[in-house]
């Protein structure tokens, strides 16, 4: 009689056409073909302007990039769950001037500051922008599991709300000046093309996509987005969960808000204004579905890549920087065109 704990368990073999149907899968799978997409774009701009493939401009796309796919993955968190926020853009404003106005004004802190004392005033800032993000996150949630306005509206007031008391706080002109602390200017690419900030941006976007696609949490947000009926009946605390999501999206926000802060040198109520817009775009051009339950970080964080490749190899080549505008709606457009196609094609 054969031991049966000397038992071998043998797996199957893939067979060669499983294999190709893989290795197919992988190649067309969205992330795949948005870096095609953005490698493409890399080469057409690189033959217009050969300096466009340099490491200060890889360097500039990647710091501009940083701000923007934060709350880009607020923005899908807010989006997979079946809603929206379009105040992320204000908050930045908000988080920026509050922070500033604190290290200014509560803290003390000036262009003469330096060592412990300024880095110790930054990580203060930095708590209070992202302290003010949440609080807005928080009230966006209220609004919508409690008072029961739909996300687009609810949103909408807290953006202008947002933007109106960030005027109030800074009486309309920035707080700060670009000579403001001397360690903002170790925030500048020291591995080139990556800086101390822009490495915490990666680190941030990493943690929240393994718990979106790994965590108990992602698989909620998505079961949610497809079908809130459903997550309810299935046992899931609908409000409780789109209080988590939308308390991200407003703290990756005011995570924004100090990063913009670090980068400009000063707070304005102004250096928000119209990011939301491109949160969006990085979002649907990433392949995460606006009707909700579909999509994946990796897609948002190529798309946004994409967004300012192409923004970056436009102002290059010599196009007016006012066609920004322009460029991300029809973005926008032939992303969610894309989507239409490939749910008529039976994909998703």
């Amino acid at each position: 009689m054969t031991d049966s704990s000397q038992a071998i368990s043998v797996t199957p073999t893939p067979s060669p056409s499983a294999r190709k149907a893989r290795a197919f899968d992988a190649l067309t799978s969205q992330s795949s073909l948005l870096l095609g997409v953005l490698v493409v774009l890399i080469i057409v701009f690189t033959i217009l302007e050969p300096k466009f493939f340099s490491v200060a401009t890889a360097s500039n796309i990647l710091t501009d990039w940083g701000s923007i796919v934060l709350i880009a993955v607020g923005q899908a968190f807010v989006i997979i769950s079946g809603g929206i926020d379009l105040s992320v853009g204000a908050v930045i404003g908000l988080s920026g001037v509050v922070a500033a106005w604190t290290m200014a004004n509560v803290l003390g802190l000036d262009q003469t500051v330096k060592g412990q004392d300024a880095w110790g005033g930054l990580f203060v800032g930095a708590a209070v922008s992202i302290g003010v993000g949440l609080l807005v996150g928080l009230i966006n949630a209220f609004l919508i599991n409690v008072l029961k306005i739909v996300p687009f509206i609810a949103t909408l007031s807290t953006m202008g709300a947002a933007l109106g008391l960030s005027v109030v706080i800074s009486q309309g002109a920035p707080i700060g000046s670009a000579n403001d602390f001397a360690l903002i200017s170790s925030f500048s690419p020291q591995w080139n093309p990556l800086s101390p900030a822009l490495i915490v941006v990666i680190v941030v976007v990493t943690v929240l996509g393994l718990y979106l696609h790994k965590a108990r949490v992602g698989l909620y947000t998505y079961a949610i987005g497809s079908n809130a009926f459903a997550a309810r009946a299935a046992g899931i605390n609908v409000a409780r969960h789109l209080t988590w999501v939308y308390a991200v999206s407003g703290a990756l926000a005011g995570l924004a808000g100090i990063y913009v802060y670090i980068r400009l040198g000063a707070g304005s109520p102004s250096s928000g204004t119209g990011r939301e817009l491109d949160a969006i775009a990085a979002v649907v051009i990433g392949g995460v579905s606006l009707m909700g339950g579909i999509g994946r970080l990796s897609g948002v964080v190529i798309g946004a890549l994409i967004l300012f490749t192409v923004q970056s190899g436009l102002i290059m080549i010599g196009v007016e920087p006012d066609w920004k505008k322009v460029v991300v709606a029809v973005l926008i457009a032939a992303a969610v065109a894309a989507q239409v196609l490939r749910k008529s094609d039976g994909r998703s």
